[in-house]
């Protein structure tokens, strides 16, 4: 049989090369019962020989329910990529596609919320959301809407977060444990997560009798906002005659790298010198070459949380949020201060 090169093969195709009927081809691409053995590798012979594709999300487009679930991400934070992958993992036991649409510097949230509307998913998992409570609030009025790594109080939006208040302190406990009274902490600029992590850090210094020298740094989410808070923090150090902190918690594990960066241009080592610590445990804070100590939120336990939430919506049931306890992850960032 000749097909003309300029259109895809179709499941008539298949069924006319094979000798059998287009019924009995859909049965075999989608798994149904109600084909024989001999019938399913026929066909699935045939269909590799002639190049057909199964399109997913035509047949998606034919059911009553897609069983996709919309992901949108940042597309520049190691941690969002982190969480995807345990989303695609955890959607797929549950039966469930996943369709991701990502935020960039050039690409809105909102852009790439408009874009997932077309694929008709059943859910939208948002993953370090920036809209406002207003806008999340108008969302989940079209469907279900889960928010994942921030706090949210608007009705009908759960959110899975863990607790980032906590997780500071943590990071905060872990360092005075060590020996360290002059500590600064890089905040995220507004990021989702920033203010809780900003409070968890001053009211931690201040449960440990060390308010006075605790200092928070204006920062952000990547490298290059890591290296400009450590400019910033030992100009201040050195014009006000002040100790430079000898330990620094950055907001995330992106922007502690540049924290590291700027501390060994300056000549200083980490940790001898300056301790480090990161927070996400993305996949970045574990290599060799970085090995920093950080806060675990569990993207496992996140994406398993988001996922099941999504799904009890899309079944009219309303899941309560999640707030999940971070852990501390020891690596070779960060030791006693110099002279303890």
């Amino acid at each position: 049989m000749a097909l003309r090169p300029d259109r895809p093969v179709t499941m008539a195709d298949v069924a006319r090369a094979a000798g059998v009927s287009t019924a009995l081809v859909s049965i075999v691409v989608r798994g149904a019962p109600g084909a024989s053995e001999a019938t399913r590798a026929r066909v699935a012979e045939v269909a590799e020989r002639l190049g057909y594709v199964h399109d997913r999300r035509a047949a998606q487009l034919r059911r009553s329910s897609s069983r996709t679930l919309g992901v949108v991400f940042e597309l520049q934070q190691p941690f969002h990529g982190d969480l995807v992958e345990h989303v695609y993992a955890v959607a797929a036991l549950h039966g469930y596609e996943v369709i991701l649409s990502a935020v960039a510097p050039t690409r809105a949230e909102r852009d790439a919320l408009a874009s997932l509307r077309q694929d008709r998913c059943e859910a939208t998992i948002l993953i370090g959301s920036r809209l406002s409570d207003f806008e999340l609030a108008d969302l989940s009025t079209r469907g279900p809407t889960v928010v994942v790594a921030r706090r949210v109080d608007t009705p009908g939006v759960t959110s899975v977060r863990a607790d980032d208040t906590a997780g500071i302190g943590l990071a905060v406990d872990h360092l005075v444990g060590l020996g360290h009274r002059v500590i600064a902490f890089v905040d995220g600029d507004g990021a989702p997560g920033s203010e809780d992590r900003s409070i968890g850090f001053s009211h931690s210094m201040s449960r440990h009798g060390l308010a006075l020298d605790g200092s928070v740094v204006h920062g952000g989410l990547s490298e290059d906002d890591g290296a400009r808070a450590v400019r910033t923090l030992l100009d201040d150090a050195r014009s006000s005659h002040r100790t430079p902190p000898t330990a620094i918690i950055a907001f995330n594990d992106r922007c502690a790298t540049g924290v590291v960066s700027a501390l060994l241009a300056q000549g200083l080592s980490v940790p001898r010198d300056v301790s480090v610590m990161g927070y996400d445990d993305s996949r970045v804070a574990g290599l060799d070459h970085v090995d920093l100590t950080t806060v675990s939120q569990d993207a496992p336990a996140l994406a398993e949380a988001a996922v099941a939430a999504a799904v009890a919506a899309t079944r009219g049931e309303r899941p309560s949020s999640t707030v999940l306890e971070p852990t501390l992850v020891l690596r070779s960032s960060t030791a006693p201060p110099p002279g303890a």
